[in-house]
């Protein structure tokens, strides 16, 4: 990888609450780590950051402590963020002369002021312009859908730390949510619900173990099981527990459920023109946790439309927003008529 010829590779960013992806024009996505930072609390600094800090998340000292510097899709600390940031561009680049045009896909329902704090923290790394793409228009390209089209679409990326839905046509959004219940809070009821049934104590990475091993928001046809390692609350010494598909399914239930009513909101208020492509198409849903067991059922049932969960729902957001940066000339262009999914360009 020439400095030179990477120097012009326009890139995206998929800014995640638990993970980070960047995809290179021309080369796909180069980088996929956890959005996690590993600091030493005496000497103040930055001992770790993505895979390397996520290895270390629940097995640390108390000196070392292992943060996310991004919270429900903002930024929570700017100035790890930028470092992340910088420490990742750093990665997939032996070039000195970096500055590429960036697209970065962002929650739907952001403020002016979250976002300028997004754009601040990523400009601060030199890149040379940055556009911003809302989740669901980048998950929309990412799933392969046609966006230009004066045709509905209902898309639901279930993320880490937010879900976003919207209904999209001719390259907008003509109704859209933003909510906090995502990936973190199906992680946190499990901590929940093992600490109360079998005063076992377990941490965030367990946790995630096992929603990605047996969760379930809908009835499996088989038995699954899953062996947790924790601490027992009564008598501090280690145990382990085998969890179930229905316990799982007990836990997990009410957020999924929650996330699918705001689809139902959301479709209450969608004009009948788009619901009736919306009808005819189906929901198609995306993002990491829209892999749990029977998340397509569920949303389904609950709506009575059919539902499609996209090919790579982990990485449709990151890959629509590399689908995007075709757009970043569109802006520069200024024509008259041209339909442009990039809100905002810095």
């Amino acid at each position: 990888m020439g400095g030179e010829h990477v120097a012009g590779k326009d890139i995206a960013i998929d800014l995640g609450t638990s993970v980070i992806k960047i995809y290179m024009e021309g080369k796909g996505i180069v980088l996929n780590e956890p959005a996690v930072v590993a600091i030493d609390l005496i000497e103040d600094e930055i001992i770790a950051i993505g895979n390397e800090a996520y290895a270390m998340l629940g097995r640390t000292s108390e000196r070392i402590s292992v943060v996310q510097p991004l919270c429900h899709g903002v930024i929570s600390d700017y100035d790890l963020i930028q470092y992340t940031i910088q420490t990742f561009l750093k990665k997939i680049t032996d070039s000195r002369v970096f500055m590429p045009r960036v697209v970065v896909s962002v929650p739907c329902e952001m403020t002016e002021v979250q976002r300028r704090a997004v754009v601040d923290s990523i400009s601060a790394t030199g890149v040379r312009k940055i556009c911003l793409i809302a989740e669901p228009i980048a998950a929309a390209l990412g799933a392969g859908v046609n966006i230009e089209q004066p045709h509905g679409c209902l898309v639901v990326d279930i993320g880490g730390g937010t879900t976003d839905m919207a209904v999209i046509s001719l390259s907008g959004i003509a109704i859209s949510k933003t909510i906090n219940i995502a990936g973190d809070v199906f992680d946190e009821a499990i901590i929940k619900y093992i600490r109360f049934k079998y005063h076992l104590l377990i941490g965030k990475r367990t946790a995630e173990d096992v929603k990605i091993a047996i969760g379930c928001v809908y009835p499996r046809t088989e038995l699954v099981k899953h062996r947790i390692k924790g601490r027992n609350l009564i008598t501090g010494l280690p145990q382990y527990a085998d969890v179930t598909g229905d316990e799982m399914l007990e836990c997990l239930l009410e957020p999924a459920m929650k996330i699918t009513q705001e689809i139902q909101r959301i479709l209450q208020s969608t004009p009948p023109e788009l619901m009736g492509d919306i009808l005819s198409d189906g929901i198609i849903v995306t993002g990491a946790s829209a892999q749990i067991y029977g998340f397509d059922k569920l949303i389904s049932r609950k709506t009575e439309i059919p539902v499609r969960i996209a090919e790579n729902p982990a990485t449709c957001v990151v890959e629509g927003a590399g689908k995007a940066i075709k757009f970043i000339d569109d802006m520069d262009k200024k024509e008259y008529g041209v339909l442009n999914p990039l809100s905002d360009a810095y």
